[in-house]
């Protein structure tokens, strides 16, 4: 594996470090050998100054030239395709709306050398609510996802934007619960105007459809605040609209009361590609609902069961993307260690003899990788 050379960055709005100047894309670019151009989101410039200042110093002390990082700013839209369009850039890492994202892939498909674009977009994270997790742990249910929902006041990625379940009498329940707790849940704090504008925008735009509010997000006076909601609709309406099926961007879930599991699959098969999907219920449901998993195989990145979205761990089985519009590359990850690899292409040395080949790849170290994956790697070989 060979580094593909310079790659742009663009900082994400929503995540000012994660996903931003010093985040997994930089990290990721970095390990894989590349040089990072990164163009800071203009909601934070004195954040993203203070990250990149950090980061070239790091360089310097370890002895690489600290233009290995690079941070340019800049409100104008011109300034990010201007660095696509660059002949030097070999690849682009974004984290953003389906818009800029789309955008950028655009432009990098129309360059006289394409270059992979790996674009994360956006996704409503659906949840579907099977019998028995409704009915033996309604109460667990309600208060995690008013957790999930409003944590970081809905600002992350994988908001559960959508929860699906089959309509009766423990179901309802189960919602007038979660509307109660999301009702109590003090306005939040986003991160900078114009994501609490959209997010306004786009809950009035769901209260116009065929759309009960459980909860209100009337807009509050103080600057950024904005209050969660709840809204629920049938599983016609959801099917028949495909606006409902759009992100809102922030504390806001849309409940879904399917007729039967037969419409909740047919929800489920109306989804775009998605970051993640989640079940709850039994093991043993899985095997009887076997058709609904594998519809959501089909739509995302990460499928959980009986669990929460927003948990995101680095590590070396993390999958952060989906198929599209959720990313521009389902085969690709954002975060965790599989993220190196969007920035190195693969090279084979055919009939090369050991003392030619990259020392990678030469014999001592092959035994060596050899020692590791069998767990008998040594102090030696880790110098080696």
């Amino acid at each position: 594996l060979v580094p593909l050379g310079p790659v742009a960055v663009f900082g994400a709005s929503n995540f000012p470090l994660a996903f931003s100047v010093p985040g997994g894309d930089t990290a990721s670019a970095l390990a894989a050998g590349c040089t990072v151009v990164c163009k800071a989101h203009p909601a934070h410039p004195g954040t993203s100054e203070l990250c990149a200042t950090a980061i070239r110093k790091a360089a310097s002390d370890t002895g690489f030239s600290e233009d290995v990082f690079t941070l340019l700013h800049g409100w104008s839209y011109d300034v990010g395709m201007a660095l696509v369009r660059h002949p030097l850039i070999t690849a682009v890492g974004f984290t953003g709306s389906l818009r800029g994202g789309r955008a950028l892939f655009d432009a990098a498909a129309a360059r006289p050398s394409p270059i992979p674009v790996y674009a994360e977009m956006g996704s409503v994270n659906p949840v579907f609510l099977l019998p028995s997790a409704v009915s033996s742990r309604a109460a667990a249910l309600a208060q995690g996802f008013a957790q999930s929902i409003t944590v970081g006041v809905g600002q992350f990625c994988t908001n559960p934007g959508v929860i699906v379940g089959v309509k009766d009498n423990q179901f309802d329940a189960l919602v007038t619960d979660l509307a109660s707790q999301i009702d109590a849940a003090p306005p939040g704090v986003m991160l900078y105007d114009q994501l609490r504008q959209g997010y306004d925008r786009g809950v009035e735009r769901a209260r116009s459809k065929q759309v009960e509010v459980l909860a209100p997000s009337t807009a509050t006076d103080a600057p950024l605040r904005a209050r969660p909601a709840l809204l629920r609709t049938s599983g016609a309406a959801f099917l028949g609209d495909a606006e409902l099926r759009e992100e809102i961007f922030g504390p806001v879930s849309v409940v879904v009361a399917a007729s039967d599991h037969a419409e909740m699959e047919r929800i489920a098969e109306g989804m775009e590609g998605q970051l993640t999907a989640t079940i709850h219920g039994t093991p043993e449901e899985l095997h009887a609902h076997a058709r609904l998993v594998a519809i959501l195989t089909r739509k995302v990145g990460r499928l959980l069961f009986n669990g929460y979205p927003t948990g995101v761990e680095v590590g070396h089985a993390m999958q952060h993307g989906g198929p599209y519009p959720a990313s521009t590359d389902s085969r690709s990850t954002s975060v965790g260690t599989a993220a190196i690899t969007r920035f190195a292409r693969p090279v084979a040395f055919q009939n090369f003899p050991d003392e030619s080949l990259p020392k990678a790849l030469r014999n001592g170290n092959t035994l060596g990788m050899w020692r590791m994956i069998n767990g008998k790697l040594s102090r030696d070989d880790v110098l080696a």
